[in-house]
């Protein structure tokens, strides 16, 4: 795969990630927009292939935190908060266990 077609599936795979992560929330979702395509228009003249590839992985890193590292919380009152997770957050929580659970 061409340096280019990289350089848009990471910039596509960061804009997915963004509308998901960051859904209905306008401000979030604006500076988020503002922040990824700065930092791609920043970057827009780099002709080093090495820099290329690790400014992607950093993207991929980026992308990976995103989807799985940020919740939603919106205030709804004094002091309280709605925490709003998204179906690939919510993992069943199970101690560390030396022996692998049995298939049921």
């Amino acid at each position: 795969m061409g340096t280019r077609l990289k350089v848009l599936n990471a910039f596509k795979a960061l804009h997915k990630t963004r509308s998901a992560v960051f859904k209905d929330d306008a401000r979030a979702l604006a500076a988020a927009r503002l922040k990824i395509n700065e930092e791609f228009r920043k970057n827009k003249n780099e002709t080093s292939e090495e820099s290329i590839m690790k400014m992607i992985k950093m993207g991929s890193n980026v992308e990976a935190v995103l989807r799985e590292g940020v919740i939603q919380m919106e205030h709804v009152g004094d002091k309280k908060l709605l925490l709003r997770p998204r179906e690939g957050l919510l993992l069943e929580n199970v101690p560390y266990c030396d022996q692998p659970r049995r298939k049921s």
